[in-house]
């Protein structure tokens, strides 16, 4: 059964205990696998079963449970955020405006003249559109948490500013009920219209930072053109809105201009700047047939593209969709929180409650005024926003600045479990070399058939090395090493039967080899192929595919292997069943910043490993180039997955780097595994990090970003833990026996929205950290 997995705007939800009350409700939907719902991008991530239920039901499944979840018809869950948060922040803006110039003028008349005999009927009116008017919205919710037996931050908010706004009503209207006691009938309406006024500053605070933790991912979108010019069949172009581009429209992209899809270049010369997306600073050259990616700046020239890839299906949708999925996954430590938040407020009710009554009985003269005041400013002080928010306001952060840094994390836990690696093994083709190999030498390819059915075998592969020994055969004149002479041939030209070698201009004979089509072909990983072509059964491949068969590398042959070893290339073979035709050596350049990085990694005291299918000669000439110590050669898949299950049965928190679909294996049993971002896309799927750029560099950064972004966590949760752990005893009046103090309502309120704002800026720091 097929799996959707999907992110909506989630609207209504305030703290720790509405993302608590929402997942309960997705949850309970029948086909529901998974759940993340994050309070700091107010979304919902679900994965469900199709066919047993839908986005309608899980939006009716939210709405039961008084929020409202947004299925978007185009389902751009980014920007129906981004506009539902704007139109939110405006809302809260107007509403603070209004409340302070009601605010102002309440807290001077209740500070100094609060004996006039117009005093309480002037702070009513005052009081009485910022609780009623702009604080309805703490009213309205804590109304639906009631109706459904459960309680949030909105549940606190309306008890403690209705109490306070209701017991002063009471005393203004009657005041009698207490001059008969000999009590001073007190009016608390300035506290009830401060507090409403602390709480919406703070929400106003806690959305601006809020936005700013998100601003990766506007980044990321604002590369993308909202118009591109569209070229019509007779060759004129008319400007169109980027919606509307499908597969195959030829497309320009004059000078300066963002290119809108994924396609490539069917005409003009210009050179494209990839460094928002790669983090290569260099301008890259792009001619007939050369890759283009949405997001790129077109430099100096105007180019005439291909579109291939357009909408979510293009590289730039894809880095924006992974880093809006990590952002709402939870990190493990959220589960704590989760657990405390589940219970802070009906906690927290008792403790106010409890209060109220210990004052009313050893109180003393003004017990009820008292135990009335604490069980407000209890209520008012407690803030399960902060811990809501201590978590996914860092993981936003940490992830946002992993995109910056060209580091794609695909989820929280991984995030957080980078900093615990230990040990580090690294594939050596794509991910120490550059990935590009191209073959230096060839012996025996002088031979006609031989290079024919090289040529024919290597074409089935997608194997890189395979691709480089294509590319040296299909090129119009090549090297040909057969001791000390060398011979110039044309092109081999494949055709389902036949392959033809073009006539050159060097004195060379017209050749054509009537050549029978493959008849069995098995690719053999991590040692080569096998391929019959005529009869006649054909082996290419390493050492070890040749020793297998029963052929030795012996005499000529071994000098030049062990040569070509020695210069860190790898050697491909070509046998036909009993006898060595033919030998190619190949070179893959080491990445000029790999040595460093490793020497980063070591120095942080991780221990660094190298694997690789290569000979042990070409794998330790590499390896002593980086500075790797410990490396293996050889290797099958299998066995890389068997070394890293082997580090972490020493104990070892392992990540394994690599961008084949040979190291999938080994990418899915490490703790931690690093998929390079021009690797395959098996490869890229298994790994639970991308690295954009293809700089080794951004390995020790994600690390280093894994530590900072924790370290953040634990501040965060330290702040939102000890604020309340000291704040609601002080609400309660525990010092009141021994210096007399007590809390005044309106300064909880301000505690309250202050320790929220302090929770999303501290998380913002991290967008101006370094990560070297």
């Amino acid at each position: 059964m097929t799996q959707i997995k999907q992110t909506f705007p989630v609207t209504g939800m305030t703290c720790a205990s509405c993302v608590l009350h929402v997942e309960k409700a997705l949850k309970a939907e029948p086909g529901v696998e998974a759940v993340s719902v994050n309070l700091a991008t107010n979304t919902a991530q679900v994965s469900w079963q199709e066919g047993r239920t839908d986005s309608q039901h899980l939006q009716q499944a939210v709405r039961n449970a008084s929020y409202d979840l947004l299925v978007s018809d185009e389902g751009d869950a980014v920007a129906e955020a981004e506009k539902i948060q704007a139109e939110r922040l405006h809302g809260l803006k107007r509403k603070l405006i209004a409340s302070l110039v009601l605010s102002i003028p309440l807290v001077v008349i209740g500070m100094f003249l609060m004996h006039e005999p117009w005093a309480n009927l002037t702070m009513w009116a005052l009081s009485t559109p910022v609780v009623l008017l702009f604080g309805r919205q703490f009213f309205v919710n804590a109304w639906k948490q009631a109706k459904h037996r459960t309680a949030n931050m909105d549940t606190l908010v309306a008890l403690s500013t209705g109490v306070a706004y209701l017991f002063s009503v009471f005393n203004m209207a009657w005041p009698d009920f207490w001059t008969s006691r000999g009590l001073e009938p007190h009016v608390y309406f300035e506290a009830a219209g401060v507090i409403i006024t602390f709480i919406l500053l703070g929400k106003f605070l806690e959305e601006r930072a809020k936005a700013g933790t998100s601003s990766a991912i506007k980044k990321l979108m604002g590369l993308r053109p909202n118009t591109v010019l569209r070229e019509a069949a007779d060759g004129s172009t008319r400007e169109v809105p980027i919606a509307e581009i499908n597969v195959d429209d030829l497309l320009v992209v004059r000078p300066g201009e963002s290119i809108a899809v994924d396609g490539e270049v069917v005409g003009g010369e210009s050179y494209v700047d990839e460094s928002m997306l790669s983090g290569e600073p260099v301008p890259v050259a792009k001619t007939a047939g050369a890759p283009l990616l949405a997001g790129t700046i077109n430099q100096k020239g105007s180019l005439r593209m291909r579109a291939q890839k357009v909408g979510a299906a293009t590289l730039l949708a894809q880095i924006v969709r992974t880093v809006q999925e990590a952002q709402g996954s939870k990190a493990p430590v959220q589960k704590l929180v989760d657990k405390v938040a589940a219970v802070f407020v009906p906690v927290v009710m008792g403790i106010a409650l409890l209060s109220a009554i210990a004052w009313w009985i050893f109180g003393g003269e003004h017990a009820f005024t008292q135990g009335l005041l604490a069980l407000v400013t209890v209520l008012v002080i407690a803030c399960p926003c902060a811990l809501g928010l201590a978590t996914p306001t860092a993981i936003m952060a940490g992830m946002g600045k992993g995109a910056e840094n060209g580091i794609l994390i695909k989820d929280a836990e991984s995030l957080e479990r980078a900093r615990h690696i230990t040990a580090i093994v690294l594939d050596k083709t794509g991910t120490i070399t550059e990935g590009k190999p191209e073959v230096q030498e060839a012996i025996g390819l002088d031979d006609a058939e031989a290079a024919a059915a090289l040529h024919a075998i290597e074409s089935r592969s997608e194997h890189p090395l395979a691709e480089a020994v294509v590319r040296y055969l299909n090129a119009s004149e090549w090297r040909i090493v057969n001791g000390e002479r060398t011979t110039s041939l044309g092109t081999i030209h494949q055709s389902p039967t036949t392959i033809h070698h073009s006539p050159t201009t060097i004195h060379h004979s017209p050749t054509t080899i009537h050549h029978s089509p493959i008849t069995a072909f098995e690719s053999l990983t991590g040692k080569g192929a096998t391929a019959t072509i005529a009869g006649t059964t054909w082996l290419v491949g390493n050492r070890r595919l040749l020793e297998e068969h029963g052929i030795s590398i012996t005499g000529a042959w071994r000098e030049h292997e062990k040569r070509w070893q020695e210069h860190a290339h790898t050697v491909i073979w070509l046998a036909d069943g009993s006898n060595i035709r033919a030998a190619l050596a190949i070179a893959d350049r080491i990445k000029p910043t790999a040595a460093e990085a490793i020497a980063r990694l070591k120095k942080a005291g991780i221990k660094v490993y190298m694997q690789t299918g290569d000979a042990r000669r070409t794998a330790q000439a590499v390896a002593q180039a980086v500075g790797i110590d410990d490396f293996r050669s050889e290797v099958l898949p299998k066995d890389k997955r068997a070394f890293v299950e082997g580090l972490q049965q020493q104990g070892q928190v392992v990540a394994m780097v690599g961008d084949g679909i040979n190291d999938s294996e080994a990418l899915a049993k490490a703790d931690v595994s690093i998929a390079m971002g021009k690797g395959s896309d098996i490869a890229m799927d298994v790994a639970r990090m991308t690295l954009i750029s293809t700089d080794l560099n951004a390995i020790p950064r994600a690390i280093t970003l894994s530590r900072k972004t924790v370290n953040l966590i634990r501040q965060n949760l330290f702040w939102a833990f000890i604020y309340n752990i000291i704040g609601i005893p002080i609400a309660a009046g525990v010092l009141y026996p021994f210096n007399g103090f007590l809390l005044d309502p309106m300064i909880a309120g301000a505690a309250m929205a202050l320790s929220s704002v302090s929770v999303v800026s501290n998380s913002l720091r991290l967008r101006w950290a370094g990560l070297e």
